[in-house]
């Protein structure tokens, strides 16, 4: 269970604290398929990088007792200078797994070729961001998050990803933040409406459809 209580977010600008979050309460339990909507600039980043552990919360309570991912196919967190592999080894040692059980299934599901022995900084953005899904899978996790829809390289390269997590991982926790109404209605069980940084929790999707269309209007 992954459990926010009364969360709030502040960053802070030129003109003064900005509230991102407010009070915000989510409970995600092993095997839930969850769809958070809300517009551009809502807060669903915000929100999906507090529930991971990427950033702390300015006030509220955290209980974990599941694992969760970091958003899929984010690659922040790779070091340029050094090769797709070396961020590999390093990844795997901050979560204490074998790497050596990784490489071969990183090689295979990027299609990096020899570029994984390359530094990123001679990447693409499409590159990048196939190594960040594959590394992604390589770690299992007890809730995979999902920041807007996945949509990394081709159609092949998709279908790739669609199998990987919703079909081999259809048992684990998913947490979905978007805009994209469509996308949450065919992956979630249950939705959730971000608006102004207040969380509006719902347990049937139609519902959650209905306020979300009255907020954009």
């Amino acid at each position: 269970m992954i459990t926010l209580d009364n969360v709030d977010k502040f960053y802070h600008t030129r003109r003064g604290p900005r509230q991102i979050l407010e009070s915000v309460g989510l409970s995600i339990g092993y095997g839930d398929k969850i769809g958070v909507l809300g517009r551009n600039g809502a807060g669903k980043s915000t929100l999906i990088r507090i529930i991971s552990g990427a950033e702390q919360p300015t006030s509220g309570h955290i209980t974990r007792t599941m694992s969760a991912s970091w958003p899929l196919a984010y690659t922040g967190g790779f070091q340029s200078a050094l090769t797709g592999i070396d961020n590999l080894r390093f990844i795997c040692r901050i979560y204490g797994v074998d790497v050596k059980e990784r490489i071969a299934f990183v090689q295979q599901f990027s299609d990096l070729g020899d570029y994984l022995y390359e530094p990123i900084s001679t990447y693409s953005a499409g590159m990048r961001a196939r190594l960040g899904f594959a590394v992604s899978m390589s770690i299992e996790f007890d809730c995979f998050l999902i920041d807007e829809v996945v949509s990394v390289g081709d159609s092949r390269f998709h279908e790739k990803c669609r199998i990987e997590l919703f079909e081999k991982r259809a048992d684990r926790a998913l947490v979905i933040v978007s805009h994209d109404a469509g996308y949450i209605r065919e992956h979630c069980n249950r939705a959730a409406v971000l608006v102004r940084g207040k969380l509006h929790n719902f347990d049937e999707i139609d519902e959650a459809f209905e306020y979300y269309q009255k907020s954009v209007t």
